[in-house]
C-alpha cells in the first residue's frame, strides 16, 4: 500500500504542473491508466487527443506506484481514463494528490460483470469478487470504446462526431475479432479446453469463448499463493492432464516453472494480459493481443490430447 508520504510528493509535484490553454489545433491531453485502455483510447480518439499512459507497457497496473510525473501529468490533462472495478487500486489517491478535477472515464460501465472466488490465498475464507480484467472479452472492448468517446465528446464537444465514428468502426473490427476467437477455440475439443496462466487475468476470455483457464494466483497479482494452493493446483493438473501452462508477461514466471516442472506440462509460451507489449512487440495494440494470444493458447489447448 503507497504511503501518505508518497501521495504528499505527488501532490507536491503536480502543484509545480500548470495547464496550458489549449489552441483548436491541439491535441487534447489525456492520461489512460495502463496500455490497454491506452490503446483504445488512440483508436476512438485519433489524431484529436495525445494520450499519456501511466503503467508502461509489460508493466503491472495491480501493483504500480505512481510517480511525481503522474501527478504532473493529471494536473495538465483534460481527460483521464480508468478501468475501474478495483483495478487500478491506487488511481483515486492519485488524482486526488494532482489536484485534478476534470473528467474521469470508467470504461467499463455499463459491462455485466462476472464475479470469482477469491480465497486470500488461503489466509482466510472464499469471498466473491468482482473480476476486473473485462477487456478479454473482445466484445467488451466496444463498450469501452463507446464511454471513452462519450467522455471525449464531453471535454471536446467540437470532435464529438469523430469520435462517436471513430468507436464505432472500432467496435465493427472488434466484432470481427470477437468471430475469429470463437471460430479459433471451436478447433478444439470442448473436453481440451483447459489452461494454465499466472493469474486469473483470463476469466472474461474463459466465459465468453467456453475454456477453462485455473491459476495460482486470484485476480491480483498483489498477493502469493500458498504452498497448500500451489500443491491443490498441481494435484487438479494432474488430475485433469492439462498439457499447458503460460506465463503472463507482466509476472514472475518462476512459479509457473515450478508447476510445469512437477507435472510435466509444457510452458506454452508468455501471454498478453494485463500489459501490452512496447511498441513494435507482437502484441503493442488491443487487437494484437488477441491475434498473439490465441494461437498460443489454441496450440497449447489441442496439445492437451491424450
Amino acid at each position: 500500500m503507497l504511503s501518505r508520504r508518497h501521495f504528499a510528493a505527488l501532490a507536491a509535484a503536480a502543484a509545480l504542473a500548470f495547464p496550458v490553454a489549449a489552441r483548436a489545433a491541439e491535441p487534447v491531453p489525456v492520461v489512460a491508466t495502463f496500455s490497454v485502455i491506452a490503446d483504445i483510447a488512440r483508436a476512438v480518439g485519433g489524431d484529436r487527443v495525445a494520450i499519456r499512459t501511466l503503467v508502461p507497457a509489460d508493466s503491472d497496473a495491480h501493483v504500480y506506484q505512481p510517480t511525481p510525473g503522474d501527478a504532473q501529468a493529471l494536473a495538465a490533462a483534460h481527460l483521464v481514463v480508468t478501468n475501474g472495478l478495483n483495478m487500478e487500486g491506487w488511481i483515486d489517491r492519485l488524482i486526488k494528490a494532482s489536484g485534478y478535477k476534470g473528467e474521469v472515464v470508467t470504461a467499463t460501465k455499463g459491462i455485466k460483470t462476472i464475479t470469482m472466488e477469491d480465497d486470500d490465498h488461503g489466509h482466510g475464507h472464499g469471498k466473491k469478487v468482482t473480476d476486473p480484467h473485462a477487456w478479454q472479452n473482445a466484445l467488451n472492448g466496444q463498450i469501452y470504446a463507446r464511454n471513452i468517446a462519450e467522455g471525449l465528446a464531453q471535454v471536446d464537444p467540437e470532435g464529438a462526431a469523430t469520435y462517436r465514428a471513430n468507436a464505432e468502426s472500432y467496435a465493427a473490427e472488434l466484432k470481427t475479432l470477437d468471430g475469429w476467437v470463437k471460430a479459433e477455440i471451436a478447433t478444439v475439443p470442448a473436453a481440451q479446453r483447459k489452461v494454465i496462466t499466472s493469474h486469473d487475468a483470463f476469466g472474461y476470455l474463459a466465459a465468453a469463448y467456453g475454456i477453462t483457464i485455473l491459476s495460482p494466483q486470484g485476480i491480483s497479482t498483489e498477493a502469493e499463493p500458498s504452498a497448500k494452493d500451489v500443491a491443490r493446483l498441481i494435484r487438479q493438473i494432474r488430475k485433469e492432464k492439462v498439457k499447458a501452462v503460460f506465463i503472463e508477461n507482466m509476472t514472475d514466471p518462476r512459479l509457473i516453472q515450478q508447476i510445469a516442472r512437477e507435472t510435466g506440462a509444457v510452458v506454452g509460451g508468455t501471454l498478453y494480459s494485463d500489459a501490452l507489449s512496447p511498441a513494435g512487440g507482437p502484441a503493442d495494440t488491443y487487437i494484437k493481443m488477441f491475434r498473439y494470444n490465441l494461437p498460443l493458447l489454441v496450440a497449447g489447448m489441442r496439445g492437451g490430447q491424450s
